[in-house]
């Protein structure tokens, strides 16, 4: 197969720093490398240039206060902390026509873990025991149907941040009171520790319902959790149906043509813990050699635009 016409496209990202080396994201970097090479031309635009107005005119939209025509695709990587604005941003994109990987309705699921959690229940996908605290909390009902150690999130966050396992009901009643002194309005879930994936757990990348990669992340402290980012070790993992199986349906059910899934070792079988709509692949493709994550991306995106002969 081979690519009709050039083609354009736009990757939402907002940079986290003017002072850090290329993007500050491998993702980002790696998108732009490969670009040309696919005959993309490919450009990186922060939400914040975005100026919303909302006319008729279907082909342009205004960004650094200039009217710039619209592109063939968008690339949106805004990660789990995506404000009402950047929403607001790829909504407005997608009602112009332009084609949204992803799109504002899988973003704004999986950026609230509860919400994505009940989704996936819908649709009878496994995923652990989970319940949203309310202050006072019933301390007793916490240990009667999750257990400790138990893990305690904040509903928004990414890369492990925002996530505390709490050993045992002392200290979970010392950090609830800590919470609902401090910040009684916080959004926290509870959910039951599967202790078989305690340092370990294992990354899924979806692309178009296409399982192109699969890792074990392992902590190389005594950590319970085991993100790349964090400098946990990574290796291939083998997938095998039930693995395929559950990270094509959590990508298919949360509308994600893009999707990072993280299952947890449940004993023999396996358990969706959360869902990522901007996945880094960093880890990954070092864990995969050979394996070019954005030229997975980019042959879906041609084949979604009709590009393919």
């Amino acid at each position: 197969m081979s690519e009709k016409n050039d083609m354009t496209g736009w990757i939402l990202f907002k940079r986290k720093s003017e002072t850090t080396p290329g993007w500050g994201s491998y993702a980002v970097n790696r998108l732009m490398d490969v670009a040309p090479s696919r005959n993309i031309s490919l450009k990186v635009i922060s939400p914040d240039n975005f100026d919303l107005i909302i006319t008729r005119e279907k082909k342009t939209t205004w960004i650094n206060q200039q009217v710039e025509k619209i592109p063939d695709f968008v690339i949106t990587r805004v990660g789990s902390g995506a404000s009402y604005f950047s929403l607001a941003i790829i909504r407005h994109l997608e009602r112009l026509g332009v084609h949204t990987f992803n799109c504002s309705k899988g973003i704004d699921i999986v950026r609230d873990k509860l919400y994505a959690q009940q989704v996936l229940v819908q649709s009878n996908l496994p995923v652990p025991k989970t319940i949203l605290v309310k202050f006072p909390v019933n301390i007793d009902l916490v240990e009667r149907y999750l257990g400790f150690p138990v893990i305690v999130k904040t509903v928004f966050g990414s890369k492990g941040a925002g996530v505390f396992l709490s050993e045992d009901r002392r200290s979970f009643v010392d950090l609830m009171q800590l919470l609902e002194a401090t910040k009684p309005n916080v959004n926290i879930i509870l959910q039951e520790t599967i202790t078989t994936s305690l340092g370990k757990d294992l990354r899924v990348f979806v692309v178009g319902g296409k399982i192109i990669g699969c890792m074990q992340r392992t902590s190389k402290t005594d950590s319970f959790k085991a993100n790349f980012s964090a400098g946990a070790d990574v290796e291939a993992y083998p997938i095998n149906s039930e693995i395929e199986w559950l990270a094509r349906q959590s990508a298919r059910t949360l509308s994600l043509d893009i999707a990072g899934i993280d299952l947890l070792f449940d004993g023999e079988h396996f358990k969706i813990c959360e869902v990522n709509a901007s996945p880094g692949f960093n880890g990954l493709e070092q864990a995969n050699p050979g394996l070019n994550v954005p030229n997975e991306i980019f042959d879906y995106i041609s084949l979604r635009l009709g590009e393919f002969d």
